[in-house]
């Protein structure tokens, strides 16, 4: 369907012609119709597939078609201040002709950043963009006015549900009126997401569009390997294929981003590393020269698993294995975006194994395995049922003494 066949306003339709889109993805497809309606909704649907202005499309034709005040009117909350960024960047796009305002409110930002944030928050923007605990750290000031809020959008809800941002949701649900219209987006629908759903949503109209599950241009495979195998294994495989120009190679650890980068660079690979212990400007630049194709391969945490919009990902390298299939997915969506083309290589050792099976079950698809090039001599052999040893990462795929804390506290930082 063509954007042109759902109602949006004129000006919308021109902001979308000059970004250069006239199809409407299936989620867009389905929810724009929904929202223009008033009509709560739950929208579940894989990474990659629109999202972002699935939401965004309609409610911006609600907030430029209605009532015009001088007050926030919409405010959508994500996980991550890269995230938060990528929508602000997005609205603006769209909004080129209609004359409303967003501002992107996270944290690592500078004292200015917070005077912008705090006139906004207190005097109003038409949008705010908001990570969940830096939205608190400023509604425990005292100056924010939600008083005329209409919409509610929540992005990747699973997300935020992981990073243990369910208190802080309800909390800010609390600051808002009862009677607005709330839409919820998720590329997984677990029962914590339905339970927040059912607290936050009013009779909601519910999309299930290919939950979780890779987009099918992603060719998928597995390298079963010993742990000390790993980094001659990725560069082998980056030296093998000179044509991929955008290579990201995701770890579980900030620690090893660091290893990781060090010993590409030692092979005299084009690479930089993102983590939350990168200041916010080091990883703006990092993201802008990747984008820009200035940086070949980019070596980050799930910082950088959702958020992003970068397109002619060529490789995903899993050097560790997700810790669970909601991660996977949002790891391996980060190429094959837009109908392309893409790898996802995950490396799998043998404590591995179990949890990496459980992932396979979810998504439904059975994943090539592979052995070592034969210079890097033999991995371990396929064997789904063996659980890891307790003491180390629990078979939920976490380090158990970190997986307390995460569960306990609210880990904001990714």
């Amino acid at each position: 369907m063509k954007f042109t066949e759902l109602g949006l306003a004129d000006e919308i339709i021109e902001s979308i012609g000059y970004m250069g889109f006239e199809e409407a993805t299936p989620i867009q497809e389905e929810s724009i119709p929904v929202i223009l309606r008033g009509q709560d909704l739950i929208a579940c649907a894989q990474t990659g597939t629109g999202k972002t202005a699935a939401f965004i499309l309609p409610t911006l034709h609600r907030l430029f078609t209605g009532e015009k005040k001088e007050a926030t009117r919409a405010l959508v909350i994500c996980p991550t201040r890269e995230l938060a960024i990528q929508i602000d960047k997005q609205i603006q796009g769209f909004t080129y002709f209609l004359g409303l305002h967003s501002i992107a409110v996270y944290g690592g930002g500078s004292g200015e950043d917070w005077v912008q944030e705090k006139e906004a928050l207190s005097q109003g923007a038409d949008i705010i963009v908001s990570t969940p605990g830096k939205l608190i750290s400023h509604l425990n000031m005292g100056y924010v006015d939600f008083s005329q809020v209409e919409y509610f959008i929540m992005d990747e809800a699973d997300r935020m549900l992981d990073m243990g941002f369910r208190a802080d949701i309800e909390k800010i649900a609390s600051y808002l009126p009862k009677e607005r219209q709330t839409l919820m987006f998720s590329a997984t629908m677990p029962t914590k997401i339905r339970q927040l759903a059912k607290k936050t949503l009013n009779d909601p109209h519910q999309i299930n569009i290919a939950i979780s599950k890779p987009a099918e241009g992603v060719l998928q495979a597995v390298y079963l390997v010993h742990e000390e195998q790993k980094l001659a294994l990725i560069t082998r495989l980056i030296r093998d294929k000179p044509s991929y120009k955008r290579i990201i190679i995701f770890s579980s650890r900030k620690k090893k981003v660091y290893d990781i980068v060090k010993a590409l660079k030692a092979e005299k690979f084009n690479v930089e590393g993102v983590s939350s212990d990168y200041e916010q400007k080091e990883r703006e630049a990092v993201i802008a020269n990747f984008k820009a194709t200035r940086t070949r391969i980019v070596v980050a945490t799930d910082v950088l698993s959702r958020g992003i919009d970068i397109k002619d990902i060529n490789l995903v390298i899993n050097y560790d294995t997700p810790t669970n299939a909601e991660d996977y997915v949002h790891r391996v969506g980060r190429t094959a975006r837009a109908d392309t083309t893409g790898v996802a290589i995950t490396l799998v050792n043998e404590n591995d194994m179990y949890d990496f099976h459980e992932i396979e079950q979810l998504i439904e698809t059975e994943i090539m395995k592979l052995q070592p090039f034969p210079e890097l001599g033999p991995g371990p052999e396929w064997n789904p049922k063996r659980r890891r040893k307790s003491y180390g990462r629990s078979s939920k795929g976490g380090n158990k003494k970190n997986y307390k804390g995460k569960r306990g506290g609210r880990s904001r930082k990714r």
